[in-house]
């Protein structure tokens, strides 16, 4: 490639990440880092319609073929009986059409989902009352590099090394319609402290063996964390069963990250890595994740001579940590050797609390949810209907001065 095109091209391509970047509602700082819009959960839901918009669009064929056969377990209001809701959860394999649902009830989520990496734990949440559809839970590997997970715990490199593979994180949790307005999402995020997850990982993972050490690691589930999609979380702060926290607040990431990145200009930044010969281009191993993305991205920036801080997108998530063990902590820092688990309960009486705490009193102060229709989940996966709303809401920003 010569001088002259090569210029041509990274010109090219800075324009594309500047008008991207602008169009999604960020603009820029005097010192070269982006400054974000409005820090609420709307703009934020906002800031990653264009990638909600994409997947949807890369799956429209599929939800078409699929809708017929997997819209039967989506309830409407009328078919929620709130007194009678009996919630189970079932680990479902890859390659069922219970996977198909799982993947075409996150296409509904305003956050596009990831599909994790690594180890993976995917539940359905049913309504065995009416053989309908609660929500989601799903359970991965946590990222390597968490700050306030690690000061929590005590990690230093060897230590939280060792110790991941005791942990997991829920980077998927909710509830679909009409149940996600009956606080379904509290009802789902309190199953996560039950014996029924600790034997579904067990089952699993208990002698599993490493891809990468090729060593027996003898797994124990002691803690789940998990981050808000919104900032500070309404389903997971204050959220207790039997008097007892289930999740407690330990901080907010620092705002970096990659959703502000389309997939498709993180593919044109990885290929022009590859123009030049730099390595970043191909150095993704198993177990990196989103990390390598993120550093792939910061490399391509600072190539082009951009601000490569711009991976800072300032929209700060709120952590949180779940002890499974009683002995979360000591046993992750490898202070002891033994996890130990005391009086988990089952998912049946966990949820039975939930409701009597949570789901019922809401049915009772809002009964709007009877008024919801199940087909207006397809409306809500429309690509024409998302495009309509994108652009409304950028619209509204521009008129806000925002962009």
């Amino acid at each position: 490639m010569t001088v002259i095109n090569l210029n041509s091209r990274e010109a090219q391509l800075k324009r594309k990440i500047r008008s991207h970047l602008k169009e999604i509602g960020f603009s820029k700082a005097p010192d070269g880092t982006l400054l974000p819009p409005d820090l609420n959960k709307e703009t934020y839901r906002c800031a990653h319609s264009h990638k909600r918009l994409a997947k949807l669009a890369e799956h429209q064929e599929w939800i078409e073929a699929k809708a017929k056969k997997l819209m039967r377990y989506f309830a409407s209001g009328s078919d929620v009986d709130v007194q009678k809701i009996r919630p189970r959860l079932e680990l479902i394999r890859g390659g069922t059409w219970k996977s198909d649902l799982f993947r075409f009830a996150g296409l509904y989520w305003r956050i596009p989902i990831s599909y994790g990496y690594g180890r993976r734990l995917r539940f359905l949440v049913w309504d065995d009352n009416n053989e309908k559809l609660i929500g989601l839970l799903a359970l991965g590997d946590a990222v390597f590099n968490l700050r306030v997970r690690d000061q929590l715990i005590g990690w230093d490199h060897k230590k939280r090394a060792d110790g991941l593979v005791n942990l997991m994180d829920a980077y998927v949790l909710g509830a679909v319609p009409p149940y996600n307005m009956l606080l379904g999402g509290k009802l789902i995020a309190s199953l996560i402290r039950t014996s029924d997850i600790v034997n579904a990982f067990e089952t699993k993972y208990l002698s599993s063996v490493g891809l990468i050490s090729k060593k027996q690691k003898n797994a124990r589930l002691a803690a789940v964390t998990t981050s808000s999609a919104l900032g500070r979380s309404s389903i997971y702060n204050r959220l207790k069963i039997n008097g007892k926290f289930i999740f407690e607040p330990i901080g907010y990431t620092l705002g970096y990250g990659h959703f502000h990145i389309s997939d498709d200009l993180f593919e044109e930044l990885r290929d022009y890595l590859k123009s030049i010969g730099d390595n970043y281009a191909n150095g993704f191993q198993f177990g990196q994740g989103s990390n390598w993305k993120i550093r792939v991205i910061r490399r391509g920036l600072d190539r082009l001579g951009m601000n490569s801080d711009m991976i800072r997108h300032g929209f700060s998530r709120e952590v949180f940590f779940c002890s499974i063990a009683s002995n979360a902590i000591c046993f992750l820092r490898g202070d002891n050797q033994h996890v130990e688990y005391e009086n988990l309960q089952t998912v049946e009486s966990v949820s039975q609390i939930a409701l009597t705490r949570w789901v019922i009193p809401r049915a009772e102060r809002i009964p709007e949810y009877l008024n919801w229709q199940a087909e207006q989940i397809l409306e809500d996966l429309s690509v024409t209907r998302i495009q309509s709303t994108s652009q409304e809401e950028r619209t509204i920003w521009t008129g806000h001065g925002i962009c």
